[in-house]
């Protein structure tokens, strides 16, 4: 209970007391009191707000930010996600998510999870998630009165997809480059209607992103009409370095199922129909694009978001991770020159997808010098060490790793040379030990 409650309820119990078991005026003088203290506490309290929390107890994930649209005629906010390691001077890709507020937690959840130290599937990312106005208007590309399913006329607006990628190109894209450490790597993400705006993009600026995802795209729309446009627009252009993904929910009722669905003529089944006839089109086009899609038979079209992001960023970023880690970590397999080899051409294919250079991971790296050297490869260890020097002169983690080799070598000497560069270049809780324990060495 609150103590509001707790006060009222002891007061309750005493007036109740009071009125039936005190007998002499003493106590009845001693209790009338302690009720009106009682009263008095209840009542301080209730005039007390709640404490507010403070920012050092809260979990932070990101932030609001805004901007006015001349295009759009009105002011846009944007949920704004910076990378947890966020470092000043370094630059970050950045994926856009539209239904902003539906899907932001998902998107940097994943993104966070995936990116982190030991996991290394897909990039740090900025995030721009884009709240919605009217989101009928701007993630819809053609205009249409009627329902074609019903005849009714719509409710809501629609054929303002193109205006609104005009916001996102003229306006919002560089607003975000301005103010934020952005690379010019970027995803474009979209559900339902956000989906169409993703292959909106895709098949008329497709020079926008590189990325594109969409979720269940509503193909339906206008009895499938917009879907012949997008048809022909992928037969014709080319899309060499562009990668899509369509995750497709099961919305089929009754009796229907994958393999028949595609026979009905029912508009209960149109949306998925839709992305299944635009899905089996792209398979056959040889236009250069990297494309993937995926059924999920246990998802519906409001569940399958979560899925498809995570496939989705797993297959568009297919490339990023270094799978041959797990190869190079075993013994005997690779020269130290053709382990060096197979970093420098990992990270080589890296920095072309991504069109700016990305240097092999200093974490990464560290890891498989260290099991090279518990597994008395020291050469191999020394190379790679070197390498994360090369790269990341400003870590001290770096020089502590490289002095660890060089004692593993029996070089106590060079070992407390680079323990030293270790603490000159940054403090941490773990060399100064190291240096302690082998100066007392030396000494003896």
């Amino acid at each position: 209970y609150s103590v509001n409650t707790t006060c009222r309820i002891m007061i309750t119990k005493l007036i109740h007391l009071k009125n039936n078991d005190i007998k002499t005026p003493y106590m009845k003088n001693t209790f009338t009191l302690l009720i009106i203290a009682l009263m008095a506490i209840g009542c301080d309290k209730s005039n007390k707000s709640d404490p507010k929390l403070s920012n050092d107890n809260q979990i932070i994930i990101g932030h609001i930010d805004s901007l006015k649209s001349d295009i759009l005629g009105e002011t846009r906010k944007i949920w704004v996600y910076l990378p947890q390691n966020y470092q000043e001077g370094k630059k970050y890709p950045v994926l856009y998510v539209l239904d902003g507020n539906w899907h932001f937690h998902s998107v940097t959840g994943l993104i966070k999870q995936l990116s982190a130290s030991g996991t290394l599937v897909l990039p740090e990312m900025i995030v721009i998630a884009i709240p919605n106005t009217n989101r009928s208007r701007d993630l819809i590309p053609t205009k249409v009165d009627v329902d074609y399913r019903t005849g009714n006329k719509l409710e809501y607006e629609s054929g303002g997809g193109s205006d609104f990628l005009d916001f996102i190109e003229h306006e919002l894209i560089p607003y975000v480059d301005r103010t934020y450490p952005t690379t010019s790597f970027r995803t474009y993400v979209g559900h339902s209607f956000g989906g169409l705006s993703v292959i909106h993009a895709l098949t008329t600026r497709s020079y926008l992103f590189d990325n594109y995802l969409a979720i269940d795209p509503s193909f339906w729309w206008d009895n499938m009409a917009y879907l012949e446009t997008v048809d022909s627009l992928l037969s014709v252009n080319d899309y060499t370095n562009k990668g899509l993904f369509v995750g497709i929910a099961n919305t089929m009722i009754g009796g229907q199922n994958y393999a028949t669905v595609e026979e009905d003529t029912l508009g209960t089944s149109a949306h998925i129909r839709s992305i299944l006839k635009f899905s089996k089109s792209l398979e056959k086009k040889d236009n250069g694009l990297n494309f993937a899609c995926k059924y999920y038979p246990q998802e519906d079209h409001r569940s399958v978001p979560l899925i498809t992001e995570y496939d989705g960023l797993r297959f568009l970023f297919d490339w990023y991770q270094f799978k041959a880690m797990f190869e190079l970590g075993r013994p005997g397999l690779y020269s130290t020159d053709e382990a060096l080899e197979v970093v420098k051409s990992h990270y080589e294919n890296v920095s072309q997808k991504m069109g700016y250079e990305i240097k092999p991971n200093e974490w990464l790296i560290n890891r498989l010098g260290n099991q090279y050297m518990r597994g008395k490869k020291l050469d191999l260890a020394a190379a790679l060490f070197d390498l994360n020097i090369a790269n990341f002169p400003k870590s001290n983690n770096v020089y502590d790793s490289r002095g660890d080799c060089y004692l593993a070598a029996g070089d106590s000497i060079k070992a407390l040379e680079f323990y030293k560069k270790a603490l000159e270049t940054g403090d941490n809780n773990y060399t100064q030990p190291k240096i302690d324990r082998l100066s007392k060495a030396l000494e003896k």
